[in-house]
């Protein structure tokens, strides 16, 4: 029990919390949904009847530079609807018509280009939504919000598509967009009149960002905590998601020079997509084609630790967060969908494990509950010691108070038989776990509790995971504690687990000055400690980190940030900082005191050229390091960009010791042809794996949400001489068929 008496002082303050809640918005805005039998013409003109009785929205406010005064720029939006269909008009007012839009690639990033957003709550709990954007030349973006965007990057997932359209027209001072969103590409309660609802702007003529609904400028701007409402003139009827049937041929030649050998195959599967109820969808899937057309990033490692990539696959993508939102991302997460789907061969070298089918049910039973269910089988490898399992995950979730929420969740990994090879511990794994997730009303204070257990057999009985972490975020600064065990024996195979023995404790403690600057948004300065306890060895302190961090973040959005670290690691097992697989790694047994200096620059993203850099030197275990990062990105919109990534770490201990350069080169280029038609091209050389690898793909979207891929990829050992590995060309069909 003494392992948890740490935690429990963090518990205390934890439930109070979880009482306190202060004020949300002092006024939240409201407009009218009127209701038409019109017909509207998706062009980005209201020159239809139907648009003749709309109500027009009230006056945008600034988030950024200021969050206190109206828009310089006002924006004007107005909703329509029928039995299909929401219809939506937006007028974005500007000085002139030069706007910037680098891409016509569809998911667009945002920083740096003109673009409106809007977002939709429509169960009104505040925690997961509907978003869509469009620029002034119409391209789309749309993602999937969840756990009421706290944090941006965890909380948006954009690899959502959906169907929906959108027209613009671009004037002297001023562009138009009309949009149409089916009511079948969104679930909602039946009979409800009111949604949740927030219509962002940037204009990058005067590097303004505003809002219909105010967001505090210390808050993400699309905080699902920070909205105005929507009211139909009628309740709204059933939502009915469509019958999707998605059918894919996928056409492979390869070569593989290591082997000798050559390979054409022709894959034939394919999804469906089955509404259940106004907020449940089952998702089947058969002989799904996983291979990404998209490749993953090449990283340089130089921790002792796996490096989590995140989920691209369709089939994982809509309400993702039911099954992967618990515990801790960074330690210890007991689901990690990429698990599904790759193993490790006879060799450890990580392989792909064919799925034969699959099943997910998931989303909405009411305002306050959701559910999700799923399970997929993977066929055996007998060559090289897989076996096929059965994976299930099953998660519920309940919203309590405003916007917070209890989770569950189980997981079971099954073998579908015995196998020779497989010995009592991996025959199966199972993990039965809870979270309280907190989120107050004007998002303030956010934290998690949790609390998960594994299971499996003959493996020890320190098989618990359990953390805490609290965060209020103010105005004018941020502090956020934490703390977080995992025992020796826990055990996720579908997890992301970095490590086992741990206690981890944390803190850090921000503050902001927002100046009366035309040129500077604000200056932040941060204080953090980080604390590795080893609780199987006495509570023996493994590491140590302390951060001291300033910030400058302009209103042209660029950016500076300057780091300095000070270590402490401690090694249990030998290890080799320079990621050369040296003879001669550093012994363990011993603690390594070190610090390091780091600067980071960003530029104005909204210029034809743009760049981020950063460099880091200082010492490095027993030895030292310097490190240089940068991205440099030429635009010539909207049709083509082109870059170079870049990164360098030279790593010198003393002998007999080894030394290193690692590089990592990532050149690229897209080329947009037109909305729906893209090519693009990059390079990736990884000295640290010796690899060079070229893809390039061809993109025709062909029909809503259906898509032609040409991808050629070319992999080499980079040796000297670079010798050939891996040669394929393939070629992708999907198609979406409706079939209501």
């Amino acid at each position: 029990m003494k392992k948890f008496n740490c935690i429990k002082i963090f518990i205390v303050p934890f439930c109070i919390v979880c009482f306190n809640y202060s004020f949300a918005q002092k006024k939240i805005p409201k407009t009218k949904v009127i209701f038409t039998s019109e017909k509207v013409i998706i062009d980005g003109v209201d020159d239809e009847k139907a648009w003749t009785n709309a109500f027009e929205s009230e006056k945008f406010w600034q988030y950024r530079p200021s969050d206190s005064l109206p828009a310089e720029k006002q924006t004007e939006f107005k909703f329509v609807y029928n039995e299909n269909s929401l219809y939506l008009f937006v007028k974005a007012y500007s000085k002139n018509k030069n706007y910037v839009v680098p891409s016509l690639e569809r998911d667009f990033e945002g920083y740096g280009t003109d673009f409106i957003t809007f977002t939709f709550d429509t169960f009104s709990d505040a925690t997961n939504g509907f978003y869509f954007g469009t620029n002034p030349l119409g391209v789309k973006r749309e993602s999937l919000l969840s756990n009421g965007v706290s944090d941006y990057r965890r909380d948006s997932n954009s690899s959502w598509d959906t169907k929906w359209e959108v027209e613009t027209k671009i004037y002297e001072d001023y562009y138009t967009a009309e949009i149409q969103i089916p009511f079948s590409s969104l679930n909602f309660p039946e009979n409800k009149k009111i949604w949740r609802f927030n219509l962002y702007r940037y204009n990058t003529q005067n590097s303004e960002f505003t809002t219909w609904a105010k967001v505090p400028r210390n808050q993400i701007i699309v905080s699902l905590a920070f909205m105005g409402e929507i009211e139909f003139e009628r309740p709204l009827g059933k939502s009915r998601t469509p019958f999707y049937l998605i059918p894919y041929a996928n056409a492979l030649s390869s070569r593989d020079f290591q082997e000798k050998t050559k390979k054409n195959t022709l894959l034939l599967g394919g999804d469906a997509k089955i509404s259940i109820s106004n907020g449940l969808n089952l998702d089947l899937t058969f002989n799904p084609d996983f291979s990404q057309v998209e490749v993953d990033d090449e990283i340089i490692n130089l921790t002792r630790f796996e490096i989590s990539l995140p989920e691209k696959r369709q089939f994982f993508v809509q309400n993702s967060d039911l099954f992967s939102n618990y515990g801790n991302s960074r330690d210890a997460r007991p689901f990690f969908s990429r698990r599904i789907g790759v193993a490790k061969d006879i060799n450890g070298n990580t392989i792909e494990n064919k799925i034969i089918a699959g099943v997910r049910l998931s989303g909405k039973i009411d305002e306050n509950w959701r559910i999700g269910i799923l399970n997929m089988l993977t066929e055996e490898d007998i060559k090289n010691e897989i076996p096929s399992n059965n994976n299930t995950v099953f998660a519920i979730q309940r919203k309590v108070f405003s916007r917070s929420n209890i989770s569950l969740l189980m997981i079971n990994r099954e073998s579908m038989k015995s196998y020779s090879f497989l010995s009592n511990t991996q025959k199966y794994n199972r993990l039965l776990g809870i979270d309280y997730n907190l989120a107050s009303k004007d998002n303030q204070w956010t934290g998690r509790l949790y609390m998960h257990k594994s299971f499996t057999p003959n493996f020890g009985k320190d098989d618990l995971s359990s953390g805490i972490r609290i965060q209020r975020n103010k105005i004018n600064s941020t502090i956020s504690a934490g703390a977080g065990y995992v025992g020796s024996d826990f055990k996720s195979d579908l997890g992301y687990i970095r490590r086992t023995d741990i206690f981890k404790s944390r803190a850090s403690y921000q503050y902001r000055i927002y100046p009366e600057n035309e040129k500077i948004r604000y200056y932040g300065f941060r204080q953090g400690i980080y604390l590795t306890h080893k609780p199987d060895s006495n509570f023996f302190l493994s590491d140590r980190t302390y951060l001291t961090e300033f910030t400058m973040d302009f209103n042209n959005l660029s950016n500076l940030e300057i780091q300095s670290f000070s270590r402490m690691t401690y090694l249990f097992e030998p290890f080799d900082p320079t990621g050369s697989d040296s003879e001669n790694p550093l012994p363990a047994g011993r603690s390594y005191n070190y610090t390091e200096i780091e600067f980071n620059y960003s530029s104005d993203l909204r210029k034809p050229f743009s760049f981020e850099i950063g460099t880091s030197l200082g010492e490095f275990y027993n030895g030292n390091i310097y490190s240089f990062e940068s991205e440099f990105e030429l635009k010539f919109q909207p049709f083509v960009s082109t870059g170079l990534e870049l990164s360098f770490d030279k790593v010198i201990l003393p002998k007999p010791y080894p030394t290193s350069s690692l590089w990592l080169l990532n050149p690229w280029i897209d080329v947009t042809f037109s909305k729906n038609t893209s090519w693009n091209t990059f390079i990736q050389f990884n000295s640290q794996s010796e690899t060079l690898g070229v893809n390039t793909r061809f993109r025709w979207r062909f029909a809503p949400l259906s898509d032609l891929f040409i991808v050629y990829n070319d992999n080499y050992i980079a040796e000297n001489p670079f010798v050939p590995r891996l040669r394929s060309l393939n070629l992708k069909l999907t198609y979406w068929l409706n079939l209501n």
